[in-house]
């Protein structure tokens, strides 16, 4: 059996979420063009939005917390064999660029020292992935945050391989010295340097409007819902998502809408924000590129990106509004002003409720 070849350049993107595909699909196509296209993700949910026939090559990277290997140790050895496969799929090259939304997280990180060796690259390159709103501010890491990473890096002594790669400053590695590009969102501010960052075109354009099909005999306004995870990620209380979600209904009730859709978030398993009036859609590509390609009247959320999306790529008559911000668990006074000021510059309603 013929060796590998060995290529000049390997673009390997580690993906978490729809948005995060896209933005990797855009940089495979201009950015690395010419480089070997190497998709590795790591939500199970995303396997549906995965195309292999615009990869060289595509890998689920089973997460060790969630998904460890039976046994003793399952945990560790997962992380092992997450190593190994991966390297597998890149392939002998000579440079070799990793894009991921953080840095920090162990099932990551471990990569930076590890790809490069088994991939006998000379040469390495980390780049940060866009992710939504949470790319507008910066996260610095603790102290205790710092010294964990120390002692993740005592793993090597009984595994080689799992030579963590500490840095200091912003969580998801913008800071770092390993980091030489942030790819940022066009239309959205963000807290980094601009000599390292590299902002994207729209990851949707505005195609061919229409209704949704399900919606096309609506006699009156077409409304939808953006739903995410908010009791059950710690942004709300139960009883304030309930009352976020009546309230929103009754808001577009009260515009003319006679009928609703709710497009849930992938972490949204309850539908949090689903009333029973509301016809569920699960469209099968990204929620950024369908509202390129559908018509809605109004669209309401909580602190989805989508609503950003929604806002750019919707009709200038579209209303957009954002609902339940005296409700939500913001980190600090400096987190809700960056995010109110945003919401408010891009055009997007928030909804005063009592």
């Amino acid at each position: 059996m013929n060796a590998p070849v060995k290529v000049a350049r390997c673009a390997v993107y580690f993906v978490a979420s729809p948005l995060q595909l896209l933005a990797a699909r855009q940089i495979a196509a201009t950015h690395e063009a010419g480089s070997r296209q190497v998709l590795v993700w790591y939500k199970p949910g995303l396997a549906k939005l995965v195309r292999s026939d615009e990869w060289d090559a595509c890998h689920y990277l089973a997460w060790p917390r969630w998904e460890p290997l039976p046994g003793p140790f399952g945990g560790l050895r997962r992380l092992r064999r997450n190593l190994r496969e991966v390297a597998g799929v890149v392939g002998p090259c000579n440079t070799v660029v990793l894009h991921s939304a953080v840095f920090d997280t162990e099932a990551i990180n471990y990569f930076l020292h590890d790809l490069p060796r088994r991939c006998g690259a000379s040469q390495r390159l980390a780049r940060i992935l866009p992710d939504g709103l949470i790319s507008i501010r910066r996260y610095p890491l603790s102290l205790a945050k710092r010294v964990a990473q120390w002692l993740r890096k005592l793993r090597r002594l009984v595994a080689p391989e799992l030579n963590y790669t500490p840095f200091a400053g912003d969580r998801i590695g913008s800071d770092a010295a390993f980091c030489d590009r942030i790819y940022v969102l066009a239309g959205l501010p963000h807290a980094y340097p601009q000599t390292r960052t590299c902002v994207l075109r729209p990851l949707a354009e505005r195609g061919v409007v229409h209704t949704p099909p399900s919606s096309a005999d609506a006699a009156g306004g077409v409304g939808l819902v953006i739903g995410q995870p908010l009791a059950g990620s710690g942004l709300m209380a139960a009883a304030d998502v309930q009352r976020t979600q009546n309230n929103i209904h009754a808001w577009l009730k009260s515009q003319g809408c006679v009928r609703i859709l709710y497009k849930p978030h992938p972490k949204d398993a309850n539908h949090e924000l689903r009333h029973p009036d509301y016809e569920l859609v699960e469209p099968i590509e990204p929620l950024e590129t369908w509202l390129a390609s559908a018509r809605f009247d109004y669209v309401a959320g909580v602190r989805s990106s989508g609503l950003i999306f929604a806002r750019q790529v919707q009709p200038t008559p579209t209303r957009v509004a954002a609902f339940g911000w005296s409700r939500i668990r913001f980190k600090n006074t400096t987190e809700y002003e960056e995010m109110s000021a945003l919401f408010t510059s891009l055009g997007i309603e928030q909804i005063q409720e009592t």
